[in-house]
């Protein structure tokens, strides 16, 4: 599956999310610009990311840069003092995935907001994994990569529609209570990998008895614009007490075709759990 460097460079401009539990709506995506803010725990979100908006083409491989964004802080002034990360924004898919990476990133009641020719362009916060990087100073390392990573993969829909979604893992910020466990039951799957590097990696694992993702994948896991990995059970690590897989590995293939599992773990895995 190849992924356009176009995107993978504009995802380095972003980084940090944490898996544990939190229960979104995911909708059809509306203009970013002046977006309603998020309530405090079920949270009710515009982000049915679709895979176009992932894995578009439109942006150019030297306009996002990890020098240039996760080096630097998640903020208007590190965003528009660089030529070339404005110039990506008056992409339109753009600031679609901007608006999941600040959703993931900063906390609720914090925004990410941009003055862009002539436009005011708001991105709300929401979980807040790597509430620092939106800071003054910030900046997004190896954790807070693979965390923004991983819930904003978590949040891709295959159709756009609005689906209610939990999402946990080994935050703190995504801990789900005996309620929301109760009203979201399903382990869908676990979704972990970068965005930001200069191959971006989006990977999936599936849990014991499934074998497709409907709401991120549609009919077919073949053309998927993310890389089902294998079965969690064997990729990740024992489960939480949310029934979320921490620590999941990648797969790739060697050069002679065989497939082999990553060395490394993904700190960043997000298991998502359906009604």
């Amino acid at each position: 599956m190849e992924h356009s460097p176009k995107l993978a460079a504009f995802v380095l401009a972003v980084a940090a999310l944490s898996a544990s539990a939190c229960a979104v709506q995911l909708d059809p995506d509306p203009p970013v610009e002046g977006a309603e803010d998020a309530a405090p725990q079920a949270l009710r979100t515009h982000n049915a990311l679709t895979s176009n908006a992932l894995t578009s083409n439109a942006l150019t491989e030297e306009a996002l840069t990890s020098s240039a964004l996760t080096s630097n802080a998640l903020t208007e002034e590190a965003l528009t003092s660089n030529e070339l990360t404005a110039e990506a924004l008056r992409d339109p898919a753009a600031r679609t995935l901007l608006r999941y990476i600040a959703s993931c990133a900063l906390p609720a009641g914090e925004r990410l907001t941009v003055a862009l020719d002539g436009a005011k362009l708001s991105f709300p916060g929401e979980l807040g994994l790597a509430a620092s990087w939106g800071q003054e100073g910030g900046s997004c390392d190896d954790a807070c990569r693979s965390w923004v990573s991983g819930c904003v993969l978590a949040r891709v829909n295959y159709l756009g529609q609005k689906v209610s979604i939990s999402v946990r893992g080994d935050r703190e910020e995504l801990r789900a209570d005996k309620a929301e466990r109760a009203a979201y039951p399903t382990r869908e799957a676990t979704y972990y990998g970068d965005l930001f590097a200069a191959q971006p990696i989006y990977q999936a694992c599936l849990p014991p008895g499934a074998s497709s993702i409907p709401r991120v994948c549609g009919p077919s896991l073949e053309s998927c614009a993310i890389e089902i990995a294998g079965p969690c059970d064997a990729l990740c690590g024992e489960p939480n007490d949310d029934g979320s897989f921490p620590s999941c590995h990648g797969t790739f293939r060697r050069p002679s075709g065989k497939l082999a599992v990553a060395k490394t773990p993904h700190a960043g895995s997000v298991t998502v759990f359906l009604r």
